[in-house]
């Protein structure tokens, strides 16, 4: 599980996981001792606060619903011109405040491209995650691509 975890970024690390039912919950944290402010750019090893926890949907593994349980870090910013005191750490394999992991928006994407916002969301739910019509049509906008 591990390396499954280090391929979303080498700077997570696999705490434990559970199965219920048909979801399995992965319980993450992050290693980094520094990160760049998404603001001013200026790198900061100074950390506010840890724990903060995100919960982030991602794509099956077999045939169970996924949610990462992303233990986070926030830090201050050391630039005293930045605007903003602290900024929570950033990932590549998701957007802030992200809900879904950018794979799975990925997936998403493909599954709703030659149907109906509706046949795509039944057929999402029931195989790869909870997603509603809404989701798909946000999803699909922000693509360009008609709903």
């Amino acid at each position: 599980m591990e390396e499954l975890i280090k391929m979303l970024d080498e700077n997570l690390q696999y705490i434990e996981h559970e199965i219920h039912d048909k979801e399995i919950f992965i319980y993450i944290k992050s290693l980094r001792r520094e990160a760049r402010c998404p603001y001013c750019g200026c790198i900061s090893n100074s950390i506010h606060s840890r724990n903060k926890q995100r919960t982030l949907k991602d794509l099956p593994i077999q045939g169970k619903k996924v949610k990462l349980k992303l233990e986070t870090m926030k830090y201050f910013c050391k630039n005293p011109e930045c605007e903003w005191t602290t900024f929570s750490e950033r990932f590549s394999f998701c957007e802030p405040r992200a809900t879904k992991t950018d794979r799975l928006q990925e997936e998403i994407l493909r599954v709703s491209i030659n149907q109906s916002s509706v046949a795509a969301s039944q057929y999402l739910r029931e195989s790869v995650a909870d997603v509603g019509k809404s989701t798909i049509c946000n999803l699909l906008k922000k693509g360009n691509t008609k709903c």
